[in-house]
Protein backbone atom coordinates (compact mmCIF):
# COMPACT_ATOMS: atom_id res chain seq x y z
CA UNK A 1 0.00 0.00 0.00
CA UNK A 2 0.98 3.47 -0.53
CA UNK A 3 2.48 5.36 2.41
CA UNK A 4 2.58 8.62 0.73
CA UNK A 5 6.24 8.89 1.61
CA UNK A 6 7.24 7.59 -1.85
CA UNK A 7 9.46 6.51 -3.91
CA UNK A 8 10.60 3.74 -0.96
CA UNK A 9 13.73 1.69 -0.09
CA UNK A 10 16.21 4.53 -1.31
CA UNK A 11 18.70 7.00 0.12
CA UNK A 12 17.37 10.25 0.59
CA UNK A 13 19.95 13.12 1.69
CA UNK A 14 18.87 15.24 4.53
CA UNK A 15 22.41 16.96 5.15
CA UNK A 16 26.24 16.43 4.60
CA UNK A 17 26.34 12.50 5.51
CA UNK A 18 23.04 11.77 6.32
CA UNK A 19 20.56 10.14 4.98
CA UNK A 20 16.49 9.22 5.74
CA UNK A 21 15.02 6.35 4.07
CA UNK A 22 11.04 5.90 3.56
CA UNK A 23 10.17 2.26 4.14
CA UNK A 24 6.47 0.31 3.07
CA UNK A 25 4.11 0.13 6.07
CA UNK A 26 3.80 -2.28 8.49
CA UNK A 27 1.15 -2.90 10.74
CA UNK A 28 0.58 -2.34 14.61
CA UNK A 29 -2.26 -3.55 16.21
CA UNK A 30 -4.03 -3.73 12.68
CA UNK A 31 -2.82 -0.24 11.79
CA UNK A 32 -0.33 0.47 8.95
CA UNK A 33 2.41 2.66 10.28
CA UNK A 34 4.71 4.35 7.56
CA UNK A 35 8.39 3.69 8.48
CA UNK A 36 11.78 5.47 7.84
CA UNK A 37 15.18 4.70 9.00
CA UNK A 38 18.11 7.00 9.14
CA UNK A 39 21.66 6.28 7.96
CA UNK A 40 24.84 8.57 9.10
CA UNK A 41 28.45 8.31 7.62
CA UNK A 42 30.99 8.01 10.08
CA UNK A 43 34.40 10.19 10.01
CA UNK A 44 36.32 6.89 9.22
CA UNK A 45 33.43 6.02 6.22
CA UNK A 46 31.51 3.45 8.01
CA UNK A 47 27.95 3.84 7.72
CA UNK A 48 25.55 4.18 11.19
CA UNK A 49 22.03 2.54 10.16
CA UNK A 50 19.28 3.28 12.81
CA UNK A 51 15.85 1.55 12.85
CA UNK A 52 16.78 -0.51 9.43
CA UNK A 53 13.69 -0.38 7.27
CA UNK A 54 13.37 -3.38 4.39
CA UNK A 55 16.50 -4.43 2.75
CA UNK A 56 16.53 -4.49 -0.98
CA UNK A 57 19.25 -5.27 -3.63
CA UNK A 58 19.13 -2.11 -5.10
CA UNK A 59 19.13 0.16 -1.57
CA UNK A 60 22.15 -2.29 -0.85
CA UNK A 61 23.89 -1.47 -4.22
CA UNK A 62 22.78 2.49 -2.72
CA UNK A 63 24.36 1.84 0.52
CA UNK A 64 27.28 0.23 -0.92
CA UNK A 65 28.36 3.32 -2.99
CA UNK A 66 28.46 5.38 0.06
CA UNK A 67 30.34 3.18 2.51
CA UNK A 68 30.37 -0.32 4.30
CA UNK A 69 27.43 -0.79 6.36
CA UNK A 70 29.09 -1.47 9.66
CA UNK A 71 26.12 -0.61 12.87
CA UNK A 72 22.81 -1.82 12.88
CA UNK A 73 20.17 -0.19 15.55
CA UNK A 74 17.55 -1.25 17.29
CA UNK A 75 16.39 2.16 19.39
CA UNK A 76 13.52 0.28 20.84
CA UNK A 77 11.44 -2.41 21.70
CA UNK A 78 9.48 -2.21 18.68
CA UNK A 79 11.92 -1.46 16.31
CA UNK A 80 14.08 -4.46 15.17
CA UNK A 81 12.10 -6.65 12.50
CA UNK A 82 14.56 -6.05 9.69
CA UNK A 83 18.00 -6.36 11.57
CA UNK A 84 18.46 -10.25 10.70
CA UNK A 85 18.14 -9.18 6.88
CA UNK A 86 20.59 -6.19 7.17
CA UNK A 87 22.74 -8.65 8.88
CA UNK A 88 22.39 -10.94 6.19
CA UNK A 89 23.18 -8.29 3.72
CA UNK A 90 25.91 -7.16 5.62
CA UNK A 91 27.74 -9.38 7.56
CA UNK A 92 30.33 -7.70 8.98
CA UNK A 93 27.79 -4.88 10.81
CA UNK A 94 27.66 -5.33 14.64
CA UNK A 95 23.88 -5.28 15.86
CA UNK A 96 23.13 -2.57 18.82
CA UNK A 97 20.29 -3.34 20.85
CA UNK A 98 18.28 -0.42 23.04
CA UNK A 99 16.94 -1.85 26.88
CA UNK A 100 14.21 -4.21 26.11
CA UNK A 101 14.31 -5.48 22.62
CA UNK A 102 16.56 -8.80 22.96
CA UNK A 103 13.67 -10.03 25.20
CA UNK A 104 11.11 -8.60 23.21
CA UNK A 105 12.49 -10.62 20.06
CA UNK A 106 13.08 -13.71 21.84
CA UNK A 107 9.22 -13.82 23.14
CA UNK A 108 7.73 -12.85 19.82
CA UNK A 109 10.03 -16.16 18.94
CA UNK A 110 12.95 -14.17 16.63
CA UNK A 111 16.14 -15.81 16.41
CA UNK A 112 18.05 -12.44 16.21
CA UNK A 113 21.70 -12.07 17.19
CA UNK A 114 22.74 -8.65 19.05
CA UNK A 115 26.37 -8.09 19.47
CA UNK A 116 25.90 -4.80 21.89
CA UNK A 117 24.02 -3.26 24.29
CA UNK A 118 22.83 0.78 23.85
CA UNK A 119 23.69 2.51 27.10
CA UNK A 120 23.24 6.24 28.22
CA UNK A 121 26.69 7.48 26.77
CA UNK A 122 27.34 7.16 23.21
CA UNK A 123 29.27 3.96 21.90
CA UNK A 124 32.97 4.23 21.20
CA UNK A 125 32.59 3.98 16.91
CA UNK A 126 30.59 6.90 17.20
CA UNK A 127 31.62 9.27 20.36
CA UNK A 128 31.81 12.59 19.80
CA UNK A 129 29.96 12.36 16.16
CA UNK A 130 26.48 11.24 17.56
CA UNK A 131 25.49 11.66 21.01
CA UNK A 132 23.10 9.57 22.56
CA UNK A 133 20.70 8.77 26.07
CA UNK A 134 18.58 6.48 27.23
CA UNK A 135 15.04 7.54 27.94
CA UNK A 136 14.04 5.98 31.08
CA UNK A 137 11.03 5.84 33.54
CA UNK A 138 8.49 4.11 31.33
CA UNK A 139 7.84 0.56 32.62
CA UNK A 140 7.82 -0.85 29.27
CA UNK A 141 9.32 1.85 26.68
CA UNK A 142 12.93 2.70 27.29
CA UNK A 143 13.67 4.63 23.67
CA UNK A 144 17.40 4.87 22.58
CA UNK A 145 17.77 9.04 21.32
CA UNK A 146 20.45 10.08 19.17
CA UNK A 147 21.90 13.61 17.92
CA UNK A 148 24.00 13.49 14.88
CA UNK A 149 25.97 16.76 15.97
CA UNK A 150 27.64 17.56 12.58
CA UNK A 151 24.21 18.09 11.34
CA UNK A 152 22.44 19.22 14.00
CA UNK A 153 19.36 16.31 13.36
CA UNK A 154 18.11 14.51 16.64
CA UNK A 155 16.87 11.35 15.75
CA UNK A 156 14.18 9.84 17.24
CA UNK A 157 11.75 7.01 16.57
CA UNK A 158 8.41 7.00 18.56
CA UNK A 159 8.68 9.37 21.13
CA UNK A 160 7.30 11.91 18.81
CA UNK A 161 4.99 10.18 15.86
CA UNK A 162 3.35 12.67 13.44
CA UNK A 163 0.73 11.29 11.37
CA UNK A 164 -0.64 13.37 8.27
CA UNK A 165 -3.88 12.47 8.09
CA UNK A 166 -3.89 12.97 4.03
CA UNK A 167 -1.31 10.13 3.85
CA UNK A 168 -3.58 7.73 5.93
CA UNK A 169 -6.87 5.64 5.03
CA UNK A 170 -10.22 7.24 5.68
CA UNK A 171 -10.78 4.97 8.55
CA UNK A 172 -7.43 5.58 10.32
CA UNK A 173 -8.05 9.42 10.54
CA UNK A 174 -10.40 9.53 13.26
CA UNK A 175 -8.27 6.95 15.20
CA UNK A 176 -5.00 8.85 15.15
CA UNK A 177 -6.89 12.56 15.74
CA UNK A 178 -8.19 10.76 18.60
CA UNK A 179 -4.74 10.35 19.92
CA UNK A 180 -3.21 13.40 19.33
CA UNK A 181 -0.61 12.54 17.06
CA UNK A 182 -2.14 14.33 13.99
CA UNK A 183 0.48 16.42 12.47
CA UNK A 184 0.52 19.63 13.61
CA UNK A 185 0.83 18.47 16.87
CA UNK A 186 2.66 15.26 16.84
CA UNK A 187 3.51 14.03 20.05
CA UNK A 188 4.10 10.92 22.63
CA UNK A 189 1.26 8.58 21.44
CA UNK A 190 -0.97 8.35 24.92
CA UNK A 191 -0.73 4.72 25.60
CA UNK A 192 3.39 5.45 25.70
CA UNK A 193 3.07 8.26 27.77
CA UNK A 194 0.91 6.40 30.26
CA UNK A 195 3.26 3.92 30.85
CA UNK A 196 6.09 6.33 32.37
CA UNK A 197 5.33 6.21 35.97
CA UNK A 198 8.42 7.83 36.66
CA UNK A 199 7.52 11.66 35.19
CA UNK A 200 10.66 13.37 35.93
CA UNK A 201 12.74 10.49 33.87
CA UNK A 202 11.07 11.73 30.13
CA UNK A 203 11.67 15.51 31.42
CA UNK A 204 14.99 15.29 32.02
CA UNK A 205 15.49 13.41 28.37
CA UNK A 206 13.97 15.99 26.65
CA UNK A 207 15.82 18.90 28.72
CA UNK A 208 18.79 17.05 26.88
CA UNK A 209 17.42 17.19 23.67
CA UNK A 210 16.43 20.98 23.64
CA UNK A 211 20.11 21.89 25.09
CA UNK A 212 21.63 20.05 22.18
CA UNK A 213 19.54 22.54 20.08
CA UNK A 214 18.50 20.35 17.30
CA UNK A 215 17.88 22.09 13.88
CA UNK A 216 15.93 18.89 12.30
CA UNK A 217 14.25 16.00 13.95
CA UNK A 218 14.00 12.36 12.50
CA UNK A 219 10.68 10.77 13.16
CA UNK A 220 9.93 6.99 12.24
CA UNK A 221 6.51 7.90 11.64
CA UNK A 222 4.64 10.64 9.82
CA UNK A 223 6.12 13.77 8.63
CA UNK A 224 9.70 14.92 10.40
CA UNK A 225 10.46 17.98 11.18
CA UNK A 226 12.90 19.92 8.88
CA UNK A 227 13.34 22.93 10.95
CA UNK A 228 12.71 24.79 14.59
CA UNK A 229 13.74 21.53 15.82
CA UNK A 230 13.84 23.25 19.70
CA UNK A 231 10.44 24.29 19.08
CA UNK A 232 8.90 21.11 18.43
CA UNK A 233 10.36 19.88 21.47
CA UNK A 234 8.88 22.28 23.62
CA UNK A 235 5.56 21.96 21.75
CA UNK A 236 5.68 18.05 21.72
CA UNK A 237 6.58 17.37 25.42
CA UNK A 238 4.79 20.93 26.40
CA UNK A 239 2.85 19.15 29.29
CA UNK A 240 6.41 16.66 30.17
CA UNK A 241 8.02 20.13 30.77
CA UNK A 242 5.08 21.97 32.59
CA UNK A 243 5.21 18.99 35.16
CA UNK A 244 8.53 19.24 35.44
CA UNK A 245 8.41 23.17 36.43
Amino acid sequence: MSTGYEPLNTLKPVGEGIWLIDGPAIRFYGLPFSTRATVVRLENGDLWVHSPTRMTEALKTELEAQGPVRHLIAPNWIHYAHIADWQAAFPGAQAWAAPGVAARAAGKGMELRFDHDLGPQAAAPWAGQIEQIIVEGSAVHREAVFFHIASRTLILTDLIENFEPSKLPLWMRPLVWLAGITDGDGKMPPDMAFSFRDKAAPAEAVETMIAWAPERIILAHGRWYQGDGAAELRRAFRRTLRRRA
